[in-house]
């Protein structure tokens, strides 16, 4: 069982404020003081530092709140599994990005679950920041995103390779075929939610080439792939997502740009030096299992 004293730290490490983590945790400004001197004198280092007015955490404090994250994930884990050892029930709780989750592990999902009958799977599906978050709390085992990460928190393998493309309706993809980037600034830019991976691919890569999302005509915000496809449809404006989005849509199309060719990585990802890193990366295989069903639903190897 994590020290209570963990707890206290990684509150701090989330406001880096003594106060709003006393606040938080329902204890004294100075009980917390006395949890992280404690703490400090336990591994003979400083956590945190102070940069004028602004507190920061040392290199030696970095690495107890990378190991901190994982230890609390891992007996979360460890709980539901000790949890359910006695019945016949396995559960598996993971995270998915909007886009991963609606057009790119459903035949992968449908597999595992004829493979795990008996099985509780719960999937969430949120932007990346929030997956890391639940990540980090120990809600998840693990989490197929497409947004940026800290490699250095979290174990990484490679999912899959999707194509990024700008697209919109014929009559748009048409009249820009051949173009560059920069003369799609002239059409209103259809955009996910700040924080959502899709939209973090294209802001670094305008930002790579010195441009910004202000710079087309206009931006509309919305948190709805369905509704986006929509709007692109009735030629309201342009998006760049995966080309996976509109497989399938007739009426919407590629714009065949001279400047723009893009690949992403999709991620599987969970906490660096779990304990259950064997079991992560046995599912990971199982999702990733290119052989045929047979009539029974299972895999043939």
């Amino acid at each position: 069982m994590q020290d209570f004293r963990m707890d206290t730290f990684l509150t701090v490490c989330k406001y880096m404020n003594y106060t709003k983590a006393a606040k938080e945790l329902n204890l004294t400004q100075p009980a917390v003081s006395q949890h992280i001197h404690f703490l400090e004198q336990t591994y003979g280092v400083e956590l945190f530092a102070h940069n004028g007015k602004r507190m920061e955490l040392t290199r030696a404090g970095e690495i107890l709140k990378r190991s901190a994250l994982t230890m609390k994930h891992d007996e979360f884990h460890m709980q539901e599994k000790m949890r359910h050892a006695a019945g016949d029930v396995q559960n598996y709780a993971f995270g998915a990005t909007l886009s991963v989750a609606e057009f790119m592990i459903t035949e992968d999902l449908e597999r595992f679950i004829l493979n795990h009958p008996e099985s509780h799977i719960r999937v969430e599906v949120a932007n990346t920041k929030e997956l890391l978050m639940k990540l980090d709390a120990g809600e998840l085992d693990f989490a197929i995103i497409e947004g940026e990460f800290p490699k250095d928190e979290y174990e990484y393998l490679l999912y899959s390779q999707e194509e990024y493309v700008a697209a919109g309706n014929k009559k748009i993809a048409e009249r820009f075929r051949g173009a560059s980037i920069k003369d799609l600034f002239t059409e209103r830019i259809i955009l996910r939610e700040p924080g959502s991976g899709t939209r973090e691919i294209l802001e670094n890569e305008l930002k790579r080439r010195g441009l910004q999302v202000s710079d087309f005509a206009n931006l509309t915000e919305i948190g709805n792939i369905g509704v986006i496809q929509k709007m692109l449809q009735a030629g309201l404006g342009v998006t760049f997502f995966y080309q996976a989005t509109i497989k399938g849509k007739e009426e919407l199309q590629v714009i065949r740009l001279n400047d723009f060719k893009l690949r992403h990585d999709i991620m599987f990802i969970y906490r660096k030096n779990s304990i259950f890193e064997k079991d992560y990366r046995q599912i990971y295989e199982e999702f990733r299992e290119n052989g045929k069903m047979d009539k029974e639903g299972k895999f043939q190897k």
